[in-house]
């Protein structure tokens, strides 16, 4: 492997780290502050390509279907959470699982009621289009490096939302202590809604911005929540920055894997998990 060939892979495996990491975080939100085991979180990705695809296709402009699909996305969070999470909290972790894996054959029906069973190519804007040349055969296309600067904006910015600000202290106590959080004042059923409309968002933009590069078809959700379960259990559960370190490394994992030892490719990604299980139980990160 020549030094272009590897600087492409270099930043593929951190694109694809990055867009695991949105997956990723709405996931280790949900379920490290409110203690929700959502397993419908894949299906929500699986919305926001399909919503890429019908918004862009309505009006023409991609970055109009990007606003306006994550602005359905934060409104059916909040719906989502009103009408069924909000009744979960307190109930066994079975019982989330059971109802998220029903939610999981909802959407798919849905999806296929309303989008139909056919696969669906989302064109790149042509502002995007371009390719940055590397040698004279070899180029690395602008939309990819988009795809990793939206993601780092969203990751900064979750950053600041949890850290420096006073809803990221809400949330920060809620996920510490709910019942004393609640008698202090705070509005905890809000807080919850609120992280659970992030989780379903941030799922949803990582669907809207892959579907350029990755086509949209049905059941593509289950195929990237594993994925994000296994990034979720190598950073530590409940922890967001344990996911950001997870994912760049799962990303450079499964991606030089295929190039390298592709007979191995899809043992290599466990493989990391497990090693770090038996190094670290409880994950890089605690909560």
């Amino acid at each position: 492997m020549d030094v272009a060939n590897f600087l492409i892979q270099l930043l593929n495996s951190v694109q694809y780290g990055l867009l695991l990491f949105m997956l990723a975080a709405g996931l280790t939100l949900i379920f490290g502050i409110m203690g929700v085991v959502n397993l419908a979180h894949g299906s929500f990705y699986m919305l926001g390509a399909y919503l890429a695809w019908s918004l862009s296709s309505l009006t023409g402009n991609f970055a109009l279907a990007l606003l306006g699909g994550a602005a359905l996305s934060v409104i059916f969070g909040l719906v989502l959470e009103r009408l069924l999470f909000r009744h979960f909290y307190d109930r066994d972790h079975l019982d989330q699982v059971l109802l998220t894996f029903g939610l999981i054959y909802i959407f798919e029906e849905m999806r296929s009621i309303l989008w139909g069973d056919d696969v669906h190519g989302v064109q790149i804007p042509a502002l995007l289009s371009a390719s940055i040349p590397l040698t004279e055969n070899l180029s690395y296309p602008v939309y990819r490096l988009f795809i990793s600067g939206v993601c780092v904006a969203l990751a900064l910015g979750l950053y600041f939302l949890i850290s420096k600000t006073r809803l990221g202290m809400k949330i920060r106590a809620g996920a510490f202590n709910r019942d004393m959080t609640e008698s202090l004042g705070v509005n905890i059923k809000l807080i919850h809604a609120i992280v659970f409309a992030l989780g379903v968002a941030l799922a949803t933009v990582a669907g809207m911005v892959a579907s350029p590069i990755s086509s949209v078809y049905p059941n593509m959700g289950s195929q990237v929540l594993i994925m994000c379960f296994v990034v979720v259990v190598i950073g530590g559960i409940g922890s967001v920055r344990g996911a950001l370190i997870s994912a760049l490394l799962v990303g450079l994992v499964d991606t030089f894997g295929k190039v390298l030892l592709p007979q191995l490719a899809g043992m290599l990604v466990y493989m990391l998990m497990a090693a770090v299980l038996l190094w670290k139980p409880e994950g890089l990160f605690k909560q």
